[in-house]
Parts: structure tokens; C-alpha cells; sequence
């Protein structure tokens, strides 16, 4: 029987137009879509704005595509990526292209290889022009990316601290359990508490007003927690009634 292989796609971001800091999931989101053979990026890395790109690169194995703005008002970025997507797509070897960017100008490149028999997948800001998201196959919107934000706990002195609300936490404790190996939905409780305080030092339970993740977790609506405190899972979405 022949091996069934992931479709191969062709990574091309436009660095002036994604923040850095949806590096991480946007992989871990086109990684469920098929196979990065090809990660390019495009801007001049020697401006300031685009540091953070130059620091992630690395930990993604992305090539970056140094295009210097040698003329103001000028986007050289934009043609080399669409120079560098119409060789990828001529050379036969791509199943789909994600274009990672807000810019509506990649409208026609999206359409034109949709048209060549290619799937796109768009990421993008929710600023995105209609035209752009509707000529790729699927668009993500970037700011669904973004690394949650841990739960800032004041350090200003307080005879009675006011505890934060527990749905509050939602967001993190989600995150964590999403990065983990799962049973018909449920995950290990103390795995969740192993990650998040990994990838979330200053995160708490007293800061939300209890002891443990545990009676934490079952303060919050969209969590349920076995009776053992064991194991902790998103609660099924209840079935519509005809």
C-alpha cells in the first residue's frame, strides 16, 4: 500500500505585514494542514521594526529574504514574494501556499494560484480586506495566534488582596492543556499544573483566591474535573435539540 504523505506547503510570510510573536502557533497551526517543506520570510531585517522576526527565525528554521528599501515608499518586499510564489508554484512541487500577511495587494496572487490548482491558506490581521480572505481557500485570523497573556497579580500592598476572577484564567489553563497528550478530551491535572508553570512563571492559584489548580479549575464553567482530581477536561459542547 503506498504511504499517504502530508500535503507540502510553501511557507511565504511578509514580515512588514505579521507580528513575530505569532511565530509559534502559526506553525503549530499549518503543521495540522500538512508539511512547511519551503519557510521563507521578506522585509529588511536591517530596520528596527522587524528585530523581533530576526530573533524567531532561528527556532522555526525560517529563511529569511533580505530585500533593502532602497527607494522610500517603494515595496520591494511585496514583489519578491510574489516573484519567489510564481517559481514555487511553476515548479509543480507544492500542494498549497500559506501567504502570511494583512496586505489586500496579495489578492491576485492568492487567486492566481488557486487558479493553477493550489490551495491557499491566508494569516492575517482581522483588518484584512474582504477580497483577500475570500480568495484563499481558509483564512486564519493572526490575533487567534497571539500567546495568551499571563494574569498581571499587583504587588501594590493590600491588607485584603481582591482575588482575581477565576474565568479570568481560562485563556492559560487552556493553553496548557492543549499542548497535551489527551483521553477522550481529558488530560492529566497535574501535567496542566507542570506547563503552566513552565510557560507561565508568575501564574498563580491564590492570585485567583484558591489553594489549587483543582478547585480552580472547577470554579471555572468550561472545565470539568473528575471526582478523583485527576484529571481535568473541556466539557463537550451539549447537543442541539432537533
Amino acid at each position: 500500500m503506498p504511504e499517504i504523505r502530508s500535503p507540502r506547503l510553501a511557507v511565504l510570510i511578509d514580515a512588514d505585514n505579521a507580528p513575530a510573536k505569532i511565530a509559534d502557533r502559526l506553525f503549530e497551526e499549518i503543521a495540522k494542514i500538512g508539511d512547511a517543506s519551503v519557510r521563507r520570510i521578506y522585509g529588511d531585517f536591517a530596520d528596527e521594526r522587524l528585530k523581533k522576526w530576526a530573533e524567531v527565525l532561528p527556532r522555526h528554521a525560517i529563511i529569511p529574504q533580505q530585500q533593502f528599501a532602497y527607494v522610500t515608499g517603494k515595496n520591494a518586499t511585496d514583489i519578491a514574494l510574489v516573484i519567489d510564489a510564481m517559481d514555487l508554484l511553476h515548479s509543480g512541487r507544492f500542494d498549497g501556499f500559506c501567504l502570511v500577511s494583512s496586505d489586500s495587494d496579495f489578492t491576485r496572487l492568492a487567486l492566481r494560484i488557486r487558479e493553477q490548482g493550489s490551495d491557499v491558506f491566508g494569516f492575517g490581521g482581522k483588518k484584512t480586506a474582504e477580497s483577500f480572505r475570500k480568495a484563499c481557500r481558509e483564512f486564519f485570523f493572526t490575533e487567534t495566534l497571539l500567546p495568551p497573556a499571563p494574569a498581571k497579580v499587583s504587588t501594590a500592598k493590600q491588607t485584603t488582596p481582591t482575588p482575581l476572577d477565576a474565568e479570568a484564567a481560562t485563556p492559560i489553563i487552556l493553553d496548557a492543556m492543549m499542548r497535551m497528550p489527551n483521553e477522550d478530551g481529558w488530560v492529566a491535572l497535574s501535567g496542566v499544573g507542570s506547563e503552566l508553570a513552565s510557560r507561565w512563571p508568575d501564574f498563580t492559584c491564590k492570585a485567583y483566591g484558591f489553594r489549587n489548580l483543582s478547585k480552580l479549575a472547577r470554579k471555572i464553567s468550561v472545565f470539568e474535573v473528575d471526582k478523583a482530581n485527576r484529571h481535568i477536561r473541556h466539557k463537550p459542547t451539549p447537543a442541539k435539540a432537533n
